[in-house]
């Protein structure tokens, strides 16, 4: 599973994972606590 993930470089770290979610239109969030708040933007 990925929290089994291996980081080899700059491009496998969390940020840059969480950068081409984003980039690829994916809604993320930086802490499970901002996930309601999100869901709410989004959903409407």
């Amino acid at each position: 599973g990925h929290a089994g993930a291996i980081i080899g470089g700059k491009s496998d770290t969390a940020e840059a994972k969480k950068a081409i979610l984003r980039e690829c239109g994916v809604h993320v969030v930086d802490s499970p606590a901002d996930i309601g708040s999100k869901m709410k933007e989004v959903l409407g």
